[in-house]
């Protein structure tokens, strides 16, 4: 968390910051201001992006991570700094199409990993899972 007299968040773990829960823009805005190097340039264009994909989308960080969601609906992306990229998971990721790469336990999640400068490459794909992942029911938990 932020030290005294306004220092920068503190880096977890693949350079990711440590900033406290709360709901808006505002606390992914810390976030994104936090992202150390080139990261912070993708999650910019991440923000832009799901803005322009899905108007009135509603922001939050939990777990030390942004959270995309729709009333409604629930969350259905979240953002995550990891060593050598940004992780977009995708909470039901498994019925979009096509399938995003990353794939765990969770029978439903699906994840990219965006690399240093990658995000040209995928920005189109990363519009078209947002389109759909925001249009189905994704996590609970407003």
């Amino acid at each position: 968390m932020s030290g005294a007299g306004g220092d920068a968040p503190r880096l977890l773990a693949g350079g990711n910051p440590q900033i406290p829960k709360g709901d808006g823009d505002a606390p992914v805005q810390a976030y994104i201001a936090a992202m150390p190097g080139w990261k912070q340039e993708v999650g910019r264009r991440f923000d832009a992006l799901v803005e322009r994909a899905v108007p009135g989308v509603k922001k939050a960080v939990r777990w030390n991570s942004p959270f995309y969601g729709v009333e409604g609906l629930g969350w259905f992306c979240s953002v995550h700094c990891l060593t050598r990229a940004v992780k977009v998971t995708f909470f039901a990721g498994a019925a979009l199409e096509p399938e995003p790469p990353g794939k765990g336990k969770d029978p439903d999640a699906r994840w990219v990993d965006i690399p240093e400068g990658g995000f040209d490459a995928l920005e189109q794909q990363l519009e078209a899972w947002v389109r759909q992942a925001a249009a189905r029911p994704g996590w609970a938990g407003f």
